[in-house]
């Protein structure tokens, strides 16, 4: 296949042509102005384009030539190539072929096991499901029947003849099932509040119809129920009144039924919380923040009206200090109460510290030192616009008021003095109560109270004027 150069030498200028910078626009403008004028009008484009199509031919030429020349070792090498070709493909079929009968037997002993063994895994993956949801249903169930029978224990204990008096009828209630009841609701509770949590006990426990209807007709009720019960307890808190006070067998009684309602709604106050929100017992403060209310008011009204009256002062005031007394005394049994564990709250999300007693959060909440000095000193920011309405009004409750101010002043004085002292019945409780009691009964002395005393005393007494 040598090129024609042994016999035939070509006029073509093949160097120009292989040249890398070679451009058909410069040969072109080489070609017109080599076989023309430049200064011709009319330029002749016949004898380049002849010049350039002769040697299209000659070439044309010259590949004939070249392939007529080497035609055997074409054909030659053309049917080496087809041949190992073929044989090429020979081999490639019978190891196509035996890769294919390995795929078949891959397939039938691997992969359609495979398959059947990703069924069986997957029913085996249900059956679990199934069987832990089943296990979670039962025990959601157990829980509802045991809350029925510990809720039952409760209404029997408070059932009563209409005859048996609200004194009987406490004594008589078993307040410890309330903590029963609500270790219970609280277990519920943590089923319910991971219904929608995948990986966790009470996953999909919801989609159960029998389980809706055990939080809809028993846990709800249940849990309104002990928790009302609860705020009774709170709400009808005394330890004695300005008639007499309790022996120290009823006053355990009441303070026993006390913690037990305390306990109850610490543990039942929400736990769901919003980002980064700290924990508190909401519903314990809030009972306890409508007992003061309560007392507040009642007393802020009944003294009211004495001041208008004043021969029914000393009543009035010997009811005040029975009311701040019972302050007193609940303030001790909060500070004798430790705080119950929550198995809802852990870590930093519990606002009351491990070991502390139920008093903090309660300080902490209404932002004071102790319950008495709250008592007295928002008593008197709420006195002191009564008794300027009675000046106001003038008449004879206002000349009365004015003519009696200093023995007034006194029997306040009086009355917050006592008002401080722990009761009897409670000076037994544990904790060292007994010598915080005989502080404060040493309260006017020792002019502990003095604070309170001048508040409550000027409320009063710079409103009455001269």
């Amino acid at each position: 296949m040598s090129v024609a150069n042994d016999d035939e030498p070509s006029y073509i200028d093949y160097e120009t042509f292989l040249d890398p910078g070679f451009s058909p626009a410069a040969f072109a403008n080489t070609l017109v102005l080599a076989t023309n004028n430049p200064n011709d009008a009319p330029l002749d484009l016949s004898t380049p384009l002849s010049r350039v199509l002769f040697d299209i031919q000659e070439i044309d030429s010259h590949i004939d030539v070249l392939t007529t020349r080497s035609a055997i070792p074409l054909l030659t090498h053309t049917k080496e190539q087809t041949e190992a070709s073929g044989r090429i493909i020979g081999e490639l079929d019978t190891q196509i072929k035996a890769l294919n009968d390995s795929y078949k037997q891959l397939e039938k002993e691997v992969i359609q096991k495979h398959a059947e063994a990703e069924e069986v895994r997957l029913v085996a993956s249900r059956l679990w499901e199934t069987l832990k949801l089943g296990r979670v249903v039962g025990r959601a169930l157990q829980l509802g029947r045991q809350l029925e029978v510990q809720h039952a224990e409760l209404a029997g204990s408070a059932s009563t003849t209409v005859t048996t008096s609200s004194a009987s009828l406490r004594s008589k209630e078993d307040h410890r099932v309330l903590v029963r009841c609500a270790h219970t609701l609280l277990s519920l509770r943590e089923l319910f509040s991971t219904a929608n949590v995948p990986g966790s006990e009470g996953y999909g426990i919801e989609r159960v119809a029998v389980i809706r209807t055990l939080r809809d007709n028993i846990y709800l009720p249940t849990e309104r129920s002990v928790r009302e019960s609860a705020e009774r307890i709170i709400r009808e808190f005394s330890m004695g009144s300005a008639s007499g006070t309790l022996t120290f067998a009823q006053s355990e009684e009441t303070r026993a039924r006390t913690v037990s309602g305390l306990t109850t709604l610490y543990l039942l106050s929400p736990t769901t919380l919003a980002k980064n929100e700290k924990w508190s017992p909401t519903l314990m403060l809030q009972a306890l923040e409508s007992y003061l209310r309560t007392a507040l008011q009642s007393s802020t009204a009944s003294l009211s009206r004495a001041l208008a009256t004043l021969p029914s002062l000393e009543r009035t005031l010997a009811d005040v200090t029975a009311r701040c007394q019972n302050v007193v005394a609940l303030q001790a049994v909060l500070e004798a109460t430790k705080i119950p564990s929550h198995p809802l709250v852990q870590g930093q999300q519990a606002t009351p510290k491990a070991g502390g007693n139920m008093l903090q959060p309660l300080l902490a909440y209404l932002e004071t030192g102790s319950l008495a000095s709250y008592f007295w000193r928002t008593m008197a920011s709420n006195l002191a616009p009564r008794v300027q309405e009675i000046m106001k009004k003038g008449g004879v409750s206002a000349r009365t008021l004015r003519t009696n101010r200093q023995s007034v002043g006194e029997a306040i004085k009086e009355c917050v003095v006592k008002g401080c002292v722990l009761p009897s019945a409670v000076a037994g409780v544990p904790t060292g109560d007994r010598g915080r009691n005989d502080e404060m009964k040493d309260g006017e002395k020792s002019g502990r109270w003095e604070r309170e005393v001048a508040v409550m005393v000027g409320s009063v007494v710079n409103n009455i004027g001269r």
